[in-house]
């Protein structure tokens, strides 16, 4: 297995679970003969595109799209040829759709890392063709530590699914934007996701902070 590259980290390097835990999962990955996904280059692309100083906005994903060709290392984002759309992504930008009127043109979200959304997995790898088969590696404690770390100013929290609700039920709703919702896959997204406008009311929260909102559908403008 190729090593995981921790060279372009910047600030994020600095968090424990870069020497407590990782080498144990290295190990746990070295051992499986399962491909996994994203590809080793890529399973720290979220903190790559997008660090500490800069976070204005997390969303919280479950673990990376199993299937091959797909995930690249940012949470619901995906290839740029990938057709069809993941389900939850086609979720996601019709609802988007809904709530400002337009959707990306296509299923790589990075130029919304490239704007402080930091797209981030509770686990960052998956084996190819079994999603949740990470579930249990460990990649949870770099997600406390994560939010920890973000913890020094208020932030956008979007939370979409129990398992992100529950990784970030210590983040303070009142000091921070913290929307809860249904996770957007086809099995809960009618449960609460499709009508939350997450998209504008961030942008609104943003805006009332004074910073800069979030340009969601147009990589051109950014």
């Amino acid at each position: 297995m190729t090593a995981l590259d921790l060279s372009r980290l910047g600030a994020w390097r600095d968090l424990p679970f870069f020497d407590d835990t990782l080498p144990a999962i290295q190990a746990a990955l070295a051992k499986d003969e399962r491909m996994f996904l994203p590809p080793a280059p890529q399973v720290f692309a979220a903190l790559e595109h997008t660090q500490p100083d800069d976070v204005q906005v997390v969303i919280l994903g479950q673990d990376p799209y199993p299937t091959p060709g797909h995930a690249h290392g940012l949470a619901f984002s995906a290839s740029a040829d990938t057709a069809p759309l993941p389900r939850s992504l086609c979720n996601i930008f019709k609802e988007m759709r809904d709530d400002i009127g337009v959707a990306p043109q296509h299923a790589d979200l990075r130029f919304w890392a490239d704007q402080g959304v930091l797209l981030l997995n509770a686990a960052l790898t998956v084996p190819a063709g079994q999603a949740g088969g990470h579930a249990q590696l460990g990649w949870q404690g770099l997600t406390a530590q994560v939010l920890a770390r973000l913890a020094d100013r208020p932030r956008a929290y979007l939370l979409w699914g129990r398992p992100a609700q529950k990784a970030a039920k210590a983040v303070d709703g009142t000091v921070n934007f913290k929307l809860e919702t249904p996770h957007p896959s086809p099995l809960s997204a009618r449960r609460g996701f499709f009508g939350s406008r997450p998209f504008s009311r961030t942008n609104d929260w943003l805006h009332a902070q004074g910073q800069n909102c979030i340009e969601w559908a147009t990589p051109e403008t950014t």
